[in-house]
């Protein structure tokens, strides 16, 4: 069975997708939080046969609901109403950072050889590793 992850954000949403055995998260794409968001989301469950969509749960540091929240409980309601499949939660906290961490400090030897461009280029799949921690950790607790 193949899952979808999901990091919701205000701005950028961050996918992920299992192996078919549905024991690993890879980072997958990273879409515009926009009018076409719902339907590309659908349309790419479709093309890699998702059966189960997993979303990151947004609290803050005291365990209630954050700013998008409300935003991401309503994006899940009309993804379950448009694909007939079930969205479930799983608690996200500080995954952006845990995917952060390679991105954070850039080596010494960087300075002045490109490689800092190419961080920045690597950085724009930031959300979609943090849907991969996401699933993958929906993954751990359910098998």
């Amino acid at each position: 069975m193949r899952y979808l992850g999901i990091d919701f954000g205000s701005k950028r949403v961050g996918l992920a997708l299992s192996d078919e055995s549905g024991a690993l998260a890879f980072p997958y794409e990273v879409l515009q939080n926009d009018k076409g968001l719902l339907a590309e989301v659908a349309r790419i469950m479709t093309e890699q046969k998702v059966k189960l969509v997993v979303m990151g749960e947004s609290k803050d540091f005291g365990g209630k609901d954050n700013a998008i929240a409300k935003p991401a409980e309503a994006f899940k309601k009309a993804l379950e109403a448009l694909t007939h499949k079930k969205v479930e939660y799983e608690q996200e906290f500080m995954t952006s950072v845990q995917a952060g961490r390679n991105y954070a400090r850039r080596p010494e030897e960087s300075r002045g050889t490109g490689v800092r461009a190419e961080k920045r280029r690597s950085h724009a799949m930031l959300d979609a590793s943090a849907a991969a921690i996401i699933l993958q950790s929906y993954l751990d607790r359910t098998r």
